[in-house]
Protein backbone atom coordinates (compact mmCIF):
# COMPACT_ATOMS: atom_id res chain seq x y z
CA UNK A 1 0.00 0.00 0.00
CA UNK A 2 2.89 2.01 -0.41
CA UNK A 3 4.43 4.51 -2.68
CA UNK A 4 8.32 4.53 -3.01
CA UNK A 5 10.67 7.53 -4.10
CA UNK A 6 13.87 6.78 -4.58
CA UNK A 7 16.37 8.92 -2.36
CA UNK A 8 18.66 11.94 -3.55
CA UNK A 9 21.67 10.57 -4.51
CA UNK A 10 24.35 12.58 -2.29
CA UNK A 11 26.93 14.80 -3.55
CA UNK A 12 30.47 13.66 -3.42
CA UNK A 13 31.48 17.01 -1.45
CA UNK A 14 31.47 16.84 2.12
CA UNK A 15 28.16 17.70 3.32
CA UNK A 16 28.11 20.53 6.17
CA UNK A 17 27.09 19.15 9.38
CA UNK A 18 23.68 18.57 10.40
CA UNK A 19 21.28 20.39 12.53
CA UNK A 20 20.20 18.41 15.19
CA UNK A 21 16.60 16.89 14.59
CA UNK A 22 13.99 17.87 17.17
CA UNK A 23 12.54 14.99 19.22
CA UNK A 24 9.64 13.11 17.67
CA UNK A 25 6.48 13.33 19.82
CA UNK A 26 6.17 9.56 18.89
CA UNK A 27 8.64 6.65 19.31
CA UNK A 28 9.08 5.16 15.82
CA UNK A 29 7.75 1.69 17.23
CA UNK A 30 4.66 3.32 17.63
CA UNK A 31 4.67 4.85 14.75
CA UNK A 32 5.38 1.94 13.17
CA UNK A 33 2.40 0.45 14.92
CA UNK A 34 0.03 2.69 14.16
CA UNK A 35 1.16 2.54 10.18
CA UNK A 36 0.73 -0.90 10.62
CA UNK A 37 -2.68 -0.32 11.96
CA UNK A 38 -3.48 2.08 9.11
CA UNK A 39 -2.74 -0.22 6.09
CA UNK A 40 -4.03 -2.70 7.57
CA UNK A 41 -7.90 -1.38 8.38
CA UNK A 42 -7.27 -0.09 4.84
CA UNK A 43 -9.18 -2.89 3.16
CA UNK A 44 -11.86 -2.97 5.67
CA UNK A 45 -12.25 0.60 4.64
CA UNK A 46 -12.24 -0.31 0.71
CA UNK A 47 -15.10 -2.84 1.59
CA UNK A 48 -17.54 -0.49 3.53
CA UNK A 49 -16.60 1.88 0.20
CA UNK A 50 -17.71 -0.19 -2.25
CA UNK A 51 -20.94 -0.95 -0.35
CA UNK A 52 -22.21 2.22 -1.41
CA UNK A 53 -20.21 3.52 -3.94
CA UNK A 54 -18.39 2.37 -7.25
CA UNK A 55 -14.93 1.33 -7.15
CA UNK A 56 -13.68 4.21 -9.54
CA UNK A 57 -15.63 6.30 -7.06
CA UNK A 58 -14.18 4.82 -4.07
CA UNK A 59 -10.85 5.00 -5.76
CA UNK A 60 -11.02 9.03 -6.65
CA UNK A 61 -12.13 9.55 -3.28
CA UNK A 62 -9.59 7.66 -1.77
CA UNK A 63 -6.25 9.90 -3.76
CA UNK A 64 -8.96 12.86 -3.28
CA UNK A 65 -8.64 13.02 0.30
CA UNK A 66 -5.09 11.73 0.04
CA UNK A 67 -3.55 14.32 -1.96
CA UNK A 68 -5.51 17.13 0.17
CA UNK A 69 -2.92 15.47 3.42
CA UNK A 70 0.34 15.95 1.61
CA UNK A 71 -0.43 19.74 -0.04
CA UNK A 72 -1.20 20.53 3.21
CA UNK A 73 1.95 19.16 4.80
CA UNK A 74 3.65 21.32 1.62
CA UNK A 75 2.28 24.03 2.63
CA UNK A 76 3.04 23.64 6.25
CA UNK A 77 6.76 23.04 4.83
CA UNK A 78 6.58 25.53 2.32
CA UNK A 79 7.57 22.92 -0.16
CA UNK A 80 7.00 23.31 -4.31
CA UNK A 81 5.87 20.86 -6.88
CA UNK A 82 8.81 19.43 -8.92
CA UNK A 83 9.38 21.48 -12.22
CA UNK A 84 10.64 19.78 -15.37
CA UNK A 85 8.48 18.19 -18.07
CA UNK A 86 10.86 15.16 -17.78
CA UNK A 87 9.65 14.83 -14.28
CA UNK A 88 6.52 15.14 -14.40
CA UNK A 89 6.08 12.47 -17.32
CA UNK A 90 7.92 9.98 -15.19
CA UNK A 91 5.40 10.81 -11.96
CA UNK A 92 2.48 10.02 -14.21
CA UNK A 93 3.46 6.84 -14.93
CA UNK A 94 4.19 6.20 -11.55
CA UNK A 95 0.93 7.46 -10.67
CA UNK A 96 -0.46 5.26 -12.46
CA UNK A 97 1.41 1.62 -11.74
CA UNK A 98 2.02 3.48 -7.48
CA UNK A 99 -1.58 4.83 -7.33
CA UNK A 100 -4.21 4.98 -9.99
CA UNK A 101 -4.29 1.22 -10.91
CA UNK A 102 -3.77 -0.78 -7.97
CA UNK A 103 -5.97 1.19 -5.57
CA UNK A 104 -9.04 0.52 -8.43
CA UNK A 105 -7.98 -3.00 -8.85
CA UNK A 106 -8.16 -3.63 -5.27
CA UNK A 107 -11.76 -1.44 -5.25
CA UNK A 108 -13.36 -3.68 -8.01
CA UNK A 109 -11.67 -6.78 -6.16
CA UNK A 110 -13.61 -6.33 -3.09
CA UNK A 111 -16.67 -6.17 -4.36
CA UNK A 112 -16.73 -10.19 -4.88
CA UNK A 113 -13.94 -11.25 -2.14
CA UNK A 114 -13.30 -10.55 0.94
CA UNK A 115 -11.26 -8.02 2.52
CA UNK A 116 -9.44 -10.96 4.50
CA UNK A 117 -8.34 -12.34 1.11
CA UNK A 118 -7.32 -8.52 -0.72
CA UNK A 119 -5.18 -8.16 2.25
CA UNK A 120 -3.14 -10.92 2.09
CA UNK A 121 -3.24 -11.00 -1.89
CA UNK A 122 -1.61 -7.58 -0.94
CA UNK A 123 0.93 -9.12 1.06
CA UNK A 124 2.68 -10.90 -2.43
CA UNK A 125 3.93 -7.91 -3.71
CA UNK A 126 7.82 -8.34 -2.20
CA UNK A 127 7.42 -11.69 -4.10
CA UNK A 128 6.20 -10.12 -7.39
CA UNK A 129 8.98 -7.31 -6.66
CA UNK A 130 11.92 -9.93 -6.07
CA UNK A 131 10.35 -11.59 -9.34
CA UNK A 132 10.66 -8.52 -11.41
CA UNK A 133 13.93 -7.32 -9.99
CA UNK A 134 15.54 -10.61 -11.09
CA UNK A 135 14.79 -9.56 -14.92
CA UNK A 136 15.01 -5.79 -14.76
CA UNK A 137 17.99 -4.62 -12.61
CA UNK A 138 21.00 -6.38 -13.40
CA UNK A 139 22.62 -5.06 -9.83
CA UNK A 140 20.21 -6.87 -7.48
CA UNK A 141 21.27 -10.41 -7.92
CA UNK A 142 19.20 -13.68 -6.49
CA UNK A 143 21.03 -15.38 -4.02
CA UNK A 144 19.43 -19.38 -2.71
CA UNK A 145 17.71 -18.11 0.24
CA UNK A 146 15.87 -15.33 -1.67
CA UNK A 147 15.26 -17.78 -4.67
CA UNK A 148 14.00 -20.04 -1.59
CA UNK A 149 11.91 -17.42 -0.36
CA UNK A 150 10.28 -16.51 -3.61
CA UNK A 151 9.00 -20.59 -4.15
CA UNK A 152 7.74 -20.40 -0.38
CA UNK A 153 5.47 -17.11 -1.00
CA UNK A 154 4.02 -18.61 -4.32
CA UNK A 155 3.60 -22.02 -2.10
CA UNK A 156 1.56 -19.77 0.43
CA UNK A 157 -0.39 -18.08 -2.32
CA UNK A 158 -1.05 -21.85 -3.47
CA UNK A 159 -2.23 -22.42 -0.23
CA UNK A 160 -4.49 -19.30 0.75
CA UNK A 161 -6.10 -20.06 -2.15
CA UNK A 162 -7.05 -23.88 -1.70
CA UNK A 163 -5.11 -25.05 -4.97
CA UNK A 164 -5.47 -28.80 -3.84
CA UNK A 165 -9.45 -28.31 -3.64
CA UNK A 166 -9.88 -26.84 -7.06
CA UNK A 167 -10.15 -23.62 -5.37
CA UNK A 168 -13.61 -24.22 -4.18
CA UNK A 169 -15.81 -21.11 -3.11
CA UNK A 170 -13.05 -18.88 -4.40
CA UNK A 171 -14.33 -15.94 -6.59
CA UNK A 172 -11.60 -15.89 -9.25
CA UNK A 173 -12.18 -13.05 -11.22
CA UNK A 174 -11.82 -10.81 -7.95
CA UNK A 175 -8.69 -12.98 -6.92
CA UNK A 176 -7.14 -12.65 -9.87
CA UNK A 177 -7.85 -8.55 -9.92
CA UNK A 178 -6.08 -8.17 -5.92
CA UNK A 179 -3.22 -10.26 -6.76
CA UNK A 180 -2.75 -7.63 -10.03
CA UNK A 181 -3.06 -4.75 -8.03
CA UNK A 182 0.01 -6.22 -5.60
CA UNK A 183 1.86 -6.80 -9.20
CA UNK A 184 1.28 -3.19 -10.00
CA UNK A 185 3.51 -1.71 -6.82
CA UNK A 186 6.84 -3.69 -8.14
CA UNK A 187 6.63 -2.42 -11.62
CA UNK A 188 5.87 1.17 -10.05
CA UNK A 189 9.09 0.57 -7.87
CA UNK A 190 11.17 -0.55 -10.41
CA UNK A 191 9.85 2.29 -13.05
CA UNK A 192 10.49 5.22 -10.41
CA UNK A 193 14.18 3.67 -9.35
CA UNK A 194 15.24 3.54 -12.90
CA UNK A 195 13.84 7.19 -14.04
CA UNK A 196 13.65 9.30 -10.93
CA UNK A 197 16.54 8.26 -8.99
CA UNK A 198 18.91 11.08 -8.19
CA UNK A 199 16.05 13.50 -8.29
CA UNK A 200 16.82 16.62 -6.23
CA UNK A 201 13.24 16.98 -5.51
CA UNK A 202 11.97 15.90 -1.79
CA UNK A 203 10.43 12.73 -0.98
CA UNK A 204 7.28 15.33 0.08
CA UNK A 205 7.25 16.99 -3.15
CA UNK A 206 7.65 14.04 -5.55
CA UNK A 207 4.93 12.08 -3.84
CA UNK A 208 2.79 15.09 -3.51
CA UNK A 209 3.10 15.42 -7.65
CA UNK A 210 2.46 12.02 -7.88
CA UNK A 211 -0.97 11.72 -5.85
CA UNK A 212 -1.99 14.81 -7.74
CA UNK A 213 -1.51 13.21 -11.20
CA UNK A 214 -3.35 10.13 -9.89
CA UNK A 215 -6.24 11.98 -9.09
CA UNK A 216 -6.30 13.48 -12.24
CA UNK A 217 -6.26 10.29 -13.88
CA UNK A 218 -8.99 8.92 -12.13
CA UNK A 219 -11.09 12.42 -12.40
CA UNK A 220 -10.82 11.53 -16.36
CA UNK A 221 -12.00 7.61 -15.99
CA UNK A 222 -14.33 7.84 -13.72
CA UNK A 223 -17.36 10.08 -14.95
CA UNK A 224 -16.75 7.66 -18.75
CA UNK A 225 -18.02 4.47 -15.96
CA UNK A 226 -20.16 5.69 -13.66
CA UNK A 227 -22.81 7.58 -13.16
CA UNK A 228 -22.85 10.16 -10.22
CA UNK A 229 -24.31 8.81 -7.09
CA UNK A 230 -28.04 8.91 -6.33
CA UNK A 231 -27.25 9.43 -2.36
CA UNK A 232 -24.37 10.15 -0.47
CA UNK A 233 -24.63 7.74 2.79
CA UNK A 234 -22.42 8.52 5.78
CA UNK A 235 -20.50 5.90 6.93
CA UNK A 236 -19.46 4.35 3.32
CA UNK A 237 -18.57 8.19 2.69
CA UNK A 238 -16.24 8.32 5.91
CA UNK A 239 -14.96 5.02 5.39
CA UNK A 240 -13.28 6.17 1.84
CA UNK A 241 -12.65 9.95 3.46
CA UNK A 242 -10.48 7.54 5.87
CA UNK A 243 -9.12 5.98 3.45
CA UNK A 244 -7.66 8.72 1.62
CA UNK A 245 -6.59 11.09 4.90
CA UNK A 246 -5.21 8.32 6.79
CA UNK A 247 -4.37 5.16 4.94
CA UNK A 248 -2.89 7.20 1.72
CA UNK A 249 -2.01 10.67 2.87
CA UNK A 250 -1.22 10.37 6.91
CA UNK A 251 0.70 7.16 6.16
CA UNK A 252 2.82 8.35 3.27
CA UNK A 253 4.17 10.56 6.02
CA UNK A 254 4.34 8.21 8.88
CA UNK A 255 6.36 6.13 6.43
CA UNK A 256 8.84 8.60 4.95
CA UNK A 257 9.18 9.69 8.74
CA UNK A 258 10.62 6.05 9.82
CA UNK A 259 12.90 5.35 6.52
CA UNK A 260 14.44 8.67 7.80
CA UNK A 261 14.98 7.65 11.38
CA UNK A 262 15.19 3.98 11.14
CA UNK A 263 15.87 3.36 7.10
CA UNK A 264 13.91 1.07 4.39
CA UNK A 265 15.33 -2.62 5.31
CA UNK A 266 13.33 -2.02 8.79
CA UNK A 267 10.54 0.41 7.75
CA UNK A 268 9.18 -1.99 4.85
CA UNK A 269 8.97 -4.80 7.81
CA UNK A 270 5.43 -3.30 8.33
CA UNK A 271 4.47 -5.01 5.07
CA UNK A 272 4.38 -8.24 6.91
CA UNK A 273 1.69 -7.00 9.27
CA UNK A 274 -0.55 -5.48 7.45
CA UNK A 275 -2.37 -8.88 6.14
CA UNK A 276 -2.62 -10.04 10.15
CA UNK A 277 -4.75 -6.66 10.35
CA UNK A 278 -6.68 -7.05 7.50
CA UNK A 279 -7.74 -10.33 9.15
CA UNK A 280 -8.31 -9.64 12.64
CA UNK A 281 -10.43 -6.73 11.16
CA UNK A 282 -12.22 -8.50 8.35
CA UNK A 283 -13.14 -11.27 11.11
CA UNK A 284 -13.68 -9.30 13.84
CA UNK A 285 -15.70 -6.20 12.45
CA UNK A 286 -17.02 -7.49 8.99
CA UNK A 287 -17.94 -11.17 10.03
CA UNK A 288 -16.04 -12.35 7.25
CA UNK A 289 -15.64 -16.33 7.27
CA UNK A 290 -11.82 -17.88 7.97
CA UNK A 291 -11.13 -20.70 6.36
CA UNK A 292 -8.18 -22.75 7.71
CA UNK A 293 -5.91 -22.25 4.85
CA UNK A 294 -6.30 -18.46 5.22
CA UNK A 295 -4.11 -18.21 8.29
CA UNK A 296 -1.76 -20.75 7.27
CA UNK A 297 -1.18 -19.40 3.70
CA UNK A 298 -0.60 -15.88 4.96
CA UNK A 299 1.86 -17.12 7.36
CA UNK A 300 3.72 -18.96 4.44
CA UNK A 301 3.18 -15.94 2.46
CA UNK A 302 5.02 -13.73 5.02
CA UNK A 303 7.31 -15.81 5.81
CA UNK A 304 8.39 -15.95 1.60
CA UNK A 305 8.49 -12.84 1.61
CA UNK A 306 10.48 -11.79 4.58
CA UNK A 307 13.26 -14.47 2.58
CA UNK A 308 12.89 -12.25 -0.07
CA UNK A 309 15.11 -9.43 1.38
CA UNK A 310 17.59 -10.68 2.62
CA UNK A 311 20.39 -9.96 0.94
CA UNK A 312 23.80 -10.75 0.73
CA UNK A 313 26.43 -9.60 3.70
CA UNK A 314 29.39 -7.51 2.35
Amino acid sequence: MSTVIPPRTQSPAAPPAAPARPPRLLDWRLRFGLLSLIWGFSFLLIKVGTGAYAPFQVTLGRLLFGTLVLVAAMAVKRERLPRGARTWAHLTVAAFFLNALPFSLFAFAELTIPSTLAGICNATSPLWGMAFSLVALSEDRPTRIRVAGLGLGFLGVLTVLGAWQGFHGLDARGTALALLASLSYPVGWIYVRRTLAGTADSHLSMTGAQLLLATAQLALVTPLFTSAPASFPAVPLLAIAALGALGTGVAMLIQYGLVAEVGPTTAQMVTYFVPVIATVAGVTILGESLRWTTPVGAAIVIAGAALTQVRRKG
